[in-house]
């Protein structure tokens, strides 16, 4: 269904000095604000880019030489009439573009206005418009081929596939309540229940993809801890391959959390370098200790880093009694220096290696066990795989279960299957809220925010 709105114009690239920049138009209008840039000159033909000479309807003054492509609705990417101009980077000319656009009628676009002007005019579903937004932001391959696997409906159709089985539930759930007077219904309730069933664990099936699907996004909490001059700095920068963090032999050099991202087997991380593990000697290094401990405590894994020879001490042990279950590997250092890494009896390890910033000893081996740690489910998983990326589509597919699975334990109970149903038609309310095909404007003013100016 097409939706009529006001035009709307922004840059569509990233501001700075560049070889081209992007000026997208969407609207009725966009038509009429193209024919003003151009002036007295024909306007090109629809989807075939062109170089045309733009000038200031104002007064006529030359603006830039730019390819312009015109797409008429409802074969555009936002439905709509829309213009794609590409002149000239850097700051002025694009802003000058802009402006002429804005003087001839165009209003500016607010975050994410374009495709959500897509999603409106069914070019899109929810979960496509989402996937555009992480391919923008997509700081790993894996997210990537998790976005592009969503943008080609993988998820949609998944989604769409468990909506039909629930339906056929239903179906069959009509089916048994048609016969009520029959000593045997063409469709027993157990039958029915049973298909609940198998529905129920399709939908757990997609839902356990959410908690590493999350983690794509927002990348893992990699924290390296160990007391100091364990070599923990040394090992974040030789895992960044840079040099970020000041590394001496003074004893207390990091005084506050260091993050960054990185990218390890195609999935991403946020790795954290903390203040040593000791009895902090001054104010500075105590305030870097408890922001050791804070980040420590919502770590999706923890590096412990020993020096090789020396097993693990007091503080080392007092702090990972606070981690609880996550993962901890540990980490001995500085292995070109030579010995035997002393056993310490302490704890249960996910992982342990031995490294040097040195030589590079172990690093490929640490990089290769991170992402098996944390991103269990999704190593090695088929590229078509659909993994849940957002909470608000795992909210939505966490609904659908509880009420698939309260469908399933009314029937177990005896309820009656008019009143059990009522389950059923809520699960598929809450599926069709995952693809946005019932979606309230809080909803979409939430997912569209996120997006950047002129997508």
């Amino acid at each position: 269904m097409s939706v009529e709105l006001d035009t709307i114009a922004a840059i569509a690239t990233a501001p700075g000095p560049a070889a081209l920049a992007v000026v997208r138009v969407s609207g009725r209008r966009a038509g009429e604000i193209l024919n003003a840039l151009l002036g007295q000159a024909a306007a090109p033909p629809v989807r075939a880019p062109t170089l045309r000479e733009l000038q200031d309807p104002a007064n006529g003054e030359v603006l830039d030489q730019a390819v312009v492509t015109w797409y008429q609705a409802p074969a555009s990417y936002t439905g709509e009439d829309l213009v794609e101009i590409s002149c000239h980077g850097g700051r002025l000319v694009p802003a000058l573009v802009l402006d002429a656009c804005l003087a001839s009628g165009a209003r500016m676009a607010e975050p994410g206005e374009f495709t959500r002007r897509a999603y409106l005019n069914g070019k899109l579903d929810l979960v496509q418009a989402e996937a555009v937004a992480d391919l923008v932001d997509a700081h790993s391959r894996r997210l990537h081929r998790a976005a592009m696997g969503q943008l080609e409906r993988g998820l949609s159709e998944r989604v769409a596939a468990l909506r039909a089985a629930l339906i056929h539930v239903e179906a069959l759930l009509a089916h048994h309540i048609d016969f009520p007077e029959e000593d045997d219904a063409p469709v027993p309730v157990e039958s029915v229940a049973e298909e609940g069933k198998g529905v129920l664990r399709q939908l757990e099936v997609l839902l356990a993809t959410a908690p590493e699907g999350t983690l794509l996004r927002e990348g893992a909490v990699v924290v390296l801890a160990g007391r100091p001059n364990t070599g923990k700095s040394s090992l974040y920068n030789a895992l960044l391959g840079e040099e970020r963090a000041i590394v001496t032999e003074e004893p207390g050099t990091t005084r506050d959390a260091l993050e960054a991202m990185v990218q390890m087997g195609g999935f991403p991380f946020r790795l954290v370098d903390t203040a040593g593990l000791r009895a902090a000697e001054g104010r500075v290094e105590k305030l870097g200790v408890e922001v050791a401990r804070r980040y420590l405590a919502r770590a999706d894994v923890v590096l412990l880093c020993v020096d090789v020879g020396t097993g693990v001490g007091e503080a080392e042990t007092e702090f990972l009694g606070e981690l609880g279950s996550r993962p901890i590997v540990r980490v001995d250092t500085k292995g070109d220096l030579g010995g035997d890494a002393l056993e310490d009896g302490e704890g249960c390890y996910a992982g342990r290696v031995r490294v040097s910033v040195v030589t590079g000893e172990g690093l490929g081996e640490l990089r290769d066990l991170l992402p098996r740690l944390v991103f269990r489910g999704l190593v090695g998983s088929a590229p078509d795989v659909p993994v849940v990326t957002r909470r608000r589509q795992a909210r939505a597919l966490a609904a659908a279960r509880d009420e698939v699975g309260a469908f399933v334990g009314a029937l177990d109970a005896g309820v009656p299957a008019e009143m059990a149903t009522t389950h059923l038609r809520a699960a598929e309310t809450a599926l069709e809220e995952v693809v946005g095909a019932v979606s309230v404007g809080e909803i979409l003013d939430a997912v569209f925010k996120e997006f950047c100016i002129g997508k």
